[in-house]
Parts: C-alpha cells; sequence; structure tokens
C-alpha cells in the first residue's frame, strides 16, 4: 500500500504524552532545517512507486527520506543510524515523528529495500532538495547555478586488494555454495587444498618468491578449472537457472583473461568494479569507478554526482555531468564552467563558456578569483571521501554505485546547511515572524522553484 502519514501529520493530541516540540529546542540547527525541507515533495515523488492496492502500508516517506538524510551527514551504517535514532529527539523531530519513541523505527534492512526501489532517480530528487534549501536559507544564492565547477573523482568499491590467487579462491567458494544450495553432488570442493595453497601463496608473497608465486598461483587456477568442468558436468538443464548461467560465465572470464585484458574482473562479488589509475604516488591503482562532480564555485554546494563507467577521460564527461544538473535545476547553465586541464578537448557544446585552468602568470586579472575558487571542489571532495560515504562504497550493483554518489553529495550539502544554520541563530523576533509567515504560506502557498 501507499506509505503512512508521519506521526506529525496527525492532529489528535495524546493527554499524557508531551509532543517533541515542546522537548527540543527549536532553534537548534536539525529543527530549523525540519521547518525548511518540502517533506510533501516526496510523497508526491514517491507515491507511484508503491502499489495503491490491499496491504499493510508502507513506511512514512519522512522517516525514510530522514535517515538516509542522517546517515550520509554523520557517515553512519543503516544499524547505527537506526539505533541512535532512538536516542536523540532531534533526529526523530527531522523524520516527522511527534512524541518521543523508545523502540526503533524499523529494521535496517528495510532501508537497503527501500533504496533499491526508489534508485537513482529517487536519490536526484533527495539532492535537488537539498539544494532547494540553501535557496532557502539563502545560504545558497541563485545566481551562484550559473557559476559551477566540473572535477571527477574515483570512488572506491568496497573490496580488497585483487589478485589472481586470491579472485580463483574466491570464485571456486562461491562455485561451491551454489552447488550445495542447488543440490548438486560435487567430486571434489577443494576447501581445504584451496586454503592450504592461500597460505603457501601468502608466504612467497610474503618473501618475494616469485617461482613460488606463480606455482601456487597456478594449483588455485587448475582448482577452479576443476570445479567449472564439474559444475558443467552434474547441473541439469532444469537446475541452470539464470543465476547459474551469469555465475558460470563469469568463472570462464576469470579463467580465460589475461593481463593485457581491457575489461578485466577484480572482484567476484562486484564484477562492475574497474582499476583506475590516476597517477598518485601513495595510491597507484583505485578499484571502483569515476564519478563526475559538480559544485557552485562560490558557496561549494554540490549540484551534480553522476557515476562514469568505462573509465572514460574527464572531458568527455563534461556534457553528462552538466546534463545532469541542468535536468534537476530545470534550467541551462548560461554563465561559466570551470574545469583543470583534464578537460582539454571536451564534449560540452551548449550556452555556458567553459573555462580550462591556466598558469597563474597567464590568468586575467578580472578571473583570477574565480580560478582559485576552482581549488575549492578538490576540498568538497576530500570532505566527502572522509566526512561521507563517497571514500568507500559498500552498495551492491551498478545502481548501488550511482545511489551512493547521489546520497554521499546529499550528506555534504546537509553538512553545509547544519553548519551555516548554526552560524545564524534566529533571534525571538525572528521565530515569532518566521511562524507566521509559515502559517500566512500554509493558506497562500508562495511559488517555489521548480525542480525535476
Amino acid at each position: 500500500m501507499q506509505p503512512r502519514k508521519p506521526a506529525s501529520a496527525d492532529p489528535q493530541g495524546e493527554l499524557f504524552r508531551t509532543e517533541l516540540v515542546h522537548l527540543i529546542n527549536l532553534e537548534h540547527p536539525l529543527a530549523r532545517l525540519a521547518g525548511v525541507v518540502e517533506w510533501a515533495r516526496f510523497d508526491a515523488a514517491f507515491s507511484p512507486l508503491f502499489d495503491a492496492g490491499t496491504g499493510r502500508p508502507a513506511i512514512p516517506t519522512r522517516l525514510m527520506v530522514g535517515l538516509h538524510y542522517l546517515k550520509h551527514a554523520y557517515q553512519l551504517s543503516d544499524e547505527e543510524v537506526v539505533a541512535q535514532w532512538v536516542e536523540n529527539p532531534y533526529w526523530q523531530h527531522l523524520c516527522g515523528g511527534k512524541y518521543f519513541e523508545h523502540a526503533l523505527p524499523i529494521d535496517p534492512s528495510s532501508m537497503t529495500r527501500w533504496r533499491q526501489k526508489i534508485a537513482a532517480a529517487g536519490a536526484e530528487q533527495m539532492l535537488a532538495e537539498t539544494i532547494a534549501a540553501g535557496l532557502q536559507t539563502k545560504l545558497l544564492r541563485p545566481q551562484s547555478l550559473q557559476r559551477v565547477v566540473v572535477d571527477t573523482t574515483v570512488q572506491e568499491k568496497a573490496v580488497a586488494y585483487p589478485t589472481d590467487g586470491k579472485l580463483y579462491d574466491d570464485m571456486r567458494r562461491q562455485l561451491v555454495r551454489m552447488a550445495r544450495a542447488s543440490g548438486v553432488v560435487l567430486r571434489q570442493s577443494y576447501t581445504r587444498c584451496g586454503q592450504r595453497e592461500l597460505v603457501a601463496l601468502a608466504r612467497s608473497a610474503r618473501g618475494h618468491h616469485k617461482p613460488g608465486l606463480r606455482k601456487h598461483t597456478r594449483k588455485l587456477k587448475t582448482y577452479l578449472g576443476r570445479m567449472v568442468r564439474d559444475i558443467e558436468r552434474r547441473l541439469n538443464p532444469e537446475q541452470r537457472t539464470p543465476k547459474w548461467t551469469r555465475t558460470l560465465e563469469l568463472a570462464q572470464r576469470l579463467l580465460t583473461q589475461q593481463r593485457s585484458d581491457p575489461a578485466k574482473i577484480f572482484s567476484v562479488h562486484a564484477p562492475e568494479t574497474e582499476c583506475i589509475a590516476k597517477g598518485k604516488l601513495r595510491k597507484p591503482y583505485e578499484f571502483g569507478h569515476k564519478v563526475g562532480i559538480v559544485t557552485t564555485a562560490k558557496e561549494q554546494f554540490v549540484l551534480g554526482a553522476l557515476t562514469l563507467y568505462h573509465r572514460p577521460y574527464d572531458g568527455h564527461t563534461l556534457a553528462s555531468c552538466i546534463h545532469q544538473v541542468e535536468e534537476m535545476m530545470g534550467q541551462p547553465i548560461r554563465g561559466e564552467i570551470y574545469v583543470d586541464r583534464g578537460y582539454k578537448g571536451h564534449d560540452y557544446s551548449g550556452p555556458a563558456q567553459v573555462r580550462i585552468a591556466k598558469p597563474k602568470r597567464k590568468q586575467e586579472p578580472a578571473l583570477r578569483r574565480w580560478y582559485r575558487k576552482r581549488n575549492g571542489i578538490e576540498a568538497m571532495i576530500s570532505h566527502m571521501k572522509n566526512d561521507g560515504w563517497l571514500g568507500r562504497n559498500y552498495l551492491q550493483g551498478v545502481m548501488g554505485n550511482r545511489v551512493n554518489a547521489l546520497l554521499a553529495a546529499c550528506g555534504q550539502n546537509l553538512r553545509k546547511l547544519l553548519h551555516g544554520l548554526a552560524q545564524r541563530p534566529a533571534t525571538a523576533v525572528c521565530t515569532f515572524l518566521r511562524l507566521l509567515v509559515r502559517a500566512f504560506a500554509q493558506l497562500n502557498p508562495p511559488p517555489r522553484i521548480a525542480w525535476a
């Protein structure tokens, strides 16, 4: 069924319970943020995703959106954000609670299923609302949306450092688990042999013994090949499900891939993982995928986060990144786009002017300030990785990569919103005027910037 309404929308009161608005400080940044976000927007956007028929009502949309905002603003796991929600009245107020609750609001696994339901389009709606909140609080100026900065980074996947031996053994163990679940009787599982060869492989690697490395890797590859051929012989046509077909194809790719192949497998549980080398001395190789980040040049609000595959050249990603931002804004960017020298030969052909960073002696004096502002995106990416979940992605699949990048951008904008609201405490007169304006706005809502 459709999601339930949040508890704060219920006009019925209780005699022996005190409402949260009478317990918390309404000038707290989280309490002020709860009044800024347009929660009805999410109800209208996500309601078509749910069945309108009979059944148990779904979890309130405001609760799920608020939990994901808090998760990425404070870099928490699904279990941690649900556990801390019980202890924090400000978090309950942000998520639409009316009274202080002492029980878990949901099972943490519900957040995974909800993310899969809204997909990347829903995450873009959540990012667009953080930008609209910045405009409403005047922490972000409308003219700043016409002067943006674009850069790319690598969103690393939560995978172990890949070696041939570990990949062969991981694939073998996955085939053994699937065979046992399907009732396929194997001639040999190579469980103890594989573990013994992995230990010997680690010892050879520690001693830099290359002949030993080649020997034990070759044995692990032999075990995997025997396992694949045994399963191919014993698997009945009725048991050959699409999952079995995909897994066996992945095993064949792993057995036949060479060092110079363009599309190699670097993880068994995340085969979409790519190896990206950006020339860093401390980290020559990063295993994940590229993400294009778009921010405003002045306030450094994140406007877009686009996941990119097949390791594209930076210049060939500019048009896609700008297109994502324009789709959310509902209007084209006609100002200036600041990029680094990795975007030479870009594919953007819109009305905005692309300005590629130059050495300081060649910069125009009138634009020198904005060229310096372009460097701010490096700090924003660092914050998104260290203070958010952009540095290590634990969500599964291609869709999980896209959703994680967008929600990491939401978390960065929320941190800026909370910091800005804390720096601008409202007086009692301002609070009274804001409540008065809100009451009149409910009677005659003002026009709001339409985010697609």
